[in-house]
């Protein structure tokens, strides 16, 4: 018997790895690959992993953290459409997209959403986009007509004067998350001209459930702090488990199995030492560990995740700070210049 008591929970939610292949579906339910496609996914999980590690090492107070490098790279694609010279390259460079055109960038996006939200009939998955501008602000045709066609962003200008305007942009995310992000946006400023949204809902339920039953009162040792005692959901099961001298970790399918969540469980405790491990290469080592394993005893807390962040210093640090400062270029959306980026909320 293999125990998997009191599981430090390292949650990895990237829809973006675990082989997701995209274009057309093939006659098991799998996705094919284009060559692009294929390129965008590989470096997309290298700026997943980065993303997490350096949000990991800016973060000084919250016990938790739950990112979707697919919402900031969505966000940031379409933010990018309109970024020209030394800016362009700093996002391409933060972004992890180098050798790929402007155009493979966006064909590919549009085919990896196309995919992944008909990825699993069991597991719901929706994708949204939006931008509200300034109905005063001049913006480039090409800017809106790209993302409205690769990304399928509604674009829509919006009196910022009016008091209604943020219950228009704050309703919109309401929608999109089905209730459960009722506010991204506080106030609008009057130096601010454009918002560029993206909204992911998830809702897939465990191929197998824990038995409401067999939730019980144990002990639960957090990252840092002392043990506390917590509801805990636990089954003995026959899943995918996997093992070595850095952590156990455990496979727990959604629907028909396309989508997963990963646990780790790190060796002492040591959530630090596995976050420096988290790459792309490393990854697809540890996917090949895991194996059907009978007999396995979970016992995971009963958990909710409510995070956010303001990645400016993140994505500076990761390479593109020229795009938050006067020297931005981003005249792909005004041509007139002297835009930059005032702050990315995640």
């Amino acid at each position: 018997m293999i125990k998997l008591n009191y599981f430090l929970l390292l949650l990895l939610f990237t829809f973006l790895s675990c082989g997701c292949n995209v274009q057309e579906e093939d006659k098991a339910g799998d996705l094919i690959l284009t060559e692009k496609s294929a390129k965008l996914i590989e470096t997309s999980n290298q700026f997943g992993f980065d993303l997490y590690r350096e949000i990991y090492a800016w973060e000084k107070e919250a016990q938790n953290l739950m990112v979707s490098p697919l919402s900031v790279s969505l966000a940031l694609a379409m933010t990018y459409n309109g970024a020209e010279t030394t800016t362009k390259e700093a996002m391409e460079k933060a972004l992890r997209l180098k050798g790929l055109t402007r155009e493979e960038i966006n064909t590919s996006f549009q085919s990896l959403v196309k995919g992944l939200t008909s990825l699993d009939p069991k597991v719901l998955l929706e994708i949204a986009q939006s931008i509200y501008y300034r109905q005063d602000f001049s913006v480039e045709k090409n800017f809106v007509e790209i993302n409205q066609k690769y990304y399928d962003a509604e674009v829509s200008p919006l009196n910022f004067a009016s008091p209604s305007a943020l219950g228009v942009i704050n309703g919109w995310v309401n929608t999109k998350t089905h209730g459960k992000i009722k506010e991204i946006l506080k106030e609008i400023t009057p130096n601010q001209v454009m918002f560029l949204l993206n909204a992911i809902y998830f809702k897939g339920i465990w191929a197998k459930e824990f038995n409401k039953k067999a939730t019980e009162q144990r002990t639960f040792f957090p990252g840092t702090g002392s043990p506390v005692t917590v509801p805990m959901m636990t089954r003995n099961d026959t899943l995918d488990y996997a093992s070595n001298d850095q952590f156990s970790a455990i496979r727990l399918p959604y629907g028909s199995g396309k989508y997963n969540m990963f646990l780790f469980l790190p060796k002492e405790n040591d959530v630090s030492a596995l976050v420096r491990e988290l790459n792309p290469d490393n990854w697809s080592a540890w996917q090949k560990l895991f194996k059907e394993t009978k007999d396995v005893e979970i016992s995971i807390p009963r958990f909710k995740y409510a995070y956010e962040i303001k990645l400016n210093d993140v994505l500076t640090t990761m390479g593109m700070g020229i795009a938050f400062t006067s020297g931005a270029d981003f005249r792909g959306i005004n041509s007139g210049g002297g835009l930059n980026i005032d702050y990315i909320k995640h």
